[in-house]
């Protein structure tokens, strides 16, 4: 990846904590241990250590000790074809492994990375379990130890010296995730800190103490220095997590690259005459700024359950775990307790994610019937007035904005809205109080981790495109249109809309992951079903009947 030069590493310039200091600075005192005095230790061969238990196998190997192959037992490849493995193996040819080291001077982190160690286990090893890499020559002494037990968190701990002296040498998980196959995968991609001191705050200002840095914000190379609770990378489903035992002098550095993809997997393979795309890629590495690093290492599925159970007892002002990694957005505060619903629904009802969001969405339907009677009344006592709001217009039209008599007219118009117990916001409330709702949904849906490779019906993938489900959404939201009076529009323009809106939000949706467009393809059928019961009461005729009127008169 492109890394800052060696006399002067790049300074990250989103916001973050200060910047790290240089190389040079990053060094600590000299090591009792002389380059005169070590003994030389280095493996002769290249061997492999896996280390396994019910959710994981890891393959490391002792050239470089790092990982070749990081598998999650309980989720599939892209092609449902086996078993995940995070380690993306193009970029991380080109980029690095997972639990490299990383040091502003290039050389030597590809000699750290390239040396046989000397491994004390290898062969096969089930967890809970450890091992340990050492390497040693004439300047350079690097010891890493890994400890495993039966969850996704690991402990790391690492130590370089060079020319005597501790060097700030982080464990680095650089190039990206094994499910990273498509461009919007990759742009998926972020870099995530927990700060106990931040003061950041959502558009609801509320507080809040992670920071996300987008692709578009982060410089290959740059250095953030902390304190972090955590921080690391992931992407929309998956994470690697370094947790600091001590995040005062901790300090992270950005990674970014770029690699060429196919457009479309399996159909144009990458150095065909077919197009690629040229994509950024995302890697981080934490460590101590003091040298010799220890903390704890996250590297697994956002799921809420899994991370809430992972505890970060140096949190102080949040929630001491790692739920924070999951990004709800703004409307987290409604969002998550709408997943817990719908995993509930999962759990308990019917076991498959598509029937969950169908049961759920018909509930969140259901309660928010109200909202649309409410709105429908609303609009019906804005017709009934428009004649009078109309009279009074014209009698003012010949006043300018300007006019001081133009307040007249405003005085009027308020005068017939009391009169007639008319809200002129009622009309829109209703979908304004409904707004937010919708967001915390589409949020819910676009992070849950479960709905990833999920079936239903003939859809294979929830969280993937689906071309039926856009389709049956514009349908249903013409039928709507037609189906609801639209009161004060001209029929023209209502027309317009009626084909027009629903081939926007078509085109929009048709990307989106099925599960959000179920959830918008239902809803839409059940207001037909719900409009279509209020155009039989008095309420609905009556404003049908209206409209009815009112074309007529401008027909003729």
């Amino acid at each position: 990846m492109p890394q800052a030069p060696a006399s002067q590493p790049q300074t990250q310039t989103a916001p973050a904590p200060t910047a790290s200091p240089s190389p040079v600075a990053a060094v600590a005192a000299p090591s009792a241990v002389g380059p005169s005095n070590i003994v030389s230790k280095q493996a002769s061969a290249e061997t492999e250590t896996v280390i396994e238990n019910d959710l994981y196998r890891i393959t490391f190997t002792n050239r470089g000790a790092q990982v070749k192959s990081w598998i999650l037992k309980k989720f599939d490849n892209d092609a449902q074809n086996g078993l995940l493995d995070l380690v993306n193996p193009a970029a991380a040819q080109k980029y690095g492994y997972p639990l490299s080291l990383w040091t502003y001077d290039e050389a030597l982190r590809n000699r750290l990375n390239s040396a046989l160690y000397v491994a004390s286990n290898d062969g096969h090893l089930s967890a809970p379990a450890q091992v340990t890499f050492e390497y040693a020559d004439q300047d350079l002494v690097v010891r890493k130890t890994f400890r495993f037990d039966h969850t996704y968190v690991l402990n790391v701990e690492t130590s370089v010296i060079y020319k005597g002296a501790a060097l700030f040498a982080p464990p680095a998980w650089p190039s990206g995730f094994g499910d990273e196959v498509t461009p919007a995968s990759y742009a998926a991609a972020r870099i995530d800190y927990h700060n106990d001191a931040s003061t950041e705050r959502t558009a609801l200002v509320f507080p809040s103490f992670v920071s996300r840095l987008a692709i578009k914000n982060i410089s290959g190379g740059g250095t953030l220095k902390g304190p972090f609770e955590w921080a690391g990378t992931g992407d929309q489903y998956f994470t690697a997590i370094f947790i600091p035992d001590d995040p005062s002098s901790a300090a992270m550095v950005t990674l970014r690259g770029s690699l060429e993809v196919p457009q479309k997997p399996g159909f144009n393979p990458v150095g065909s005459n077919a197009k690629d795309a040229n994509v950024e890629l995302l890697g981080a590495a934490v460590g101590s700024l003091h040298g010799p690093t220890s903390q704890r290492m996250f590297v697994g599925p956002k799921e809420l359950a899994v991370l809430d159970a992972v505890p970060v007892p140096t949190i102080k002002n949040d929630n001491a775990d790692l739920r924070g990694i999951v990004d709800f957005g703004w409307w987290g505060i409604l969002a998550r307790p709408l997943f817990l619903w719908l995993k509930w629904t999962f759990n308990h009802i019917v076991h498959n994610w598509g029937w969950a969001i169908v049961i759920q969405t018909f509930l969140i339907s259901i309660a928010l019937l109200p909202l649309r009677i409410t709105q429908m009344k609303s609009m019906l006592k804005m017709q009934r007035i428009q004649p009078q709001i109309k009279s009074i217009q014209e009698k003012y039209k010949k006043y300018s904005l300007r006019d001081p008599r133009k307040a007249a007219m405003n005085e009027e118009v308020s005068a017939i809205y009391k009169k007639e117990g008319v809200n002129p916001a009622g009309g829109c409330l209703p979908t304004l109080i409904q707004f937010p709702f919708l967001i915390a949904y589409y949020r819910m849906l676009g992070v849950a981790l479960e709905l990833r490779h999920a079936h239903w019906l003939w859809i294979t993938d929830l969280s993937a495109a689906d071309w039926v489900l856009p389709i049956l959404m514009v349908v249903s939201m013409v039928a709507m249109q037609r189906m609801t009076p639209q009161a004060g529009m001209d029929p023209a323009q209502q027309k317009m809309l009626t084909v027009m809106m629903p081939l926007m939000m078509g085109f929009i949706f048709f990307k989106l992951a099925a599960g959000l467009n179920l959830y918008y393809a239902e809803s839409n059928l059940i207001g037909i079903a719900q409009q279509a019961v209020m155009n039989r009461t008095k309420l609905g005729r009556e404003m049908r009947e209206m409209m009815a009127k009112r074309a007529r008169k401008k027909d003729k």
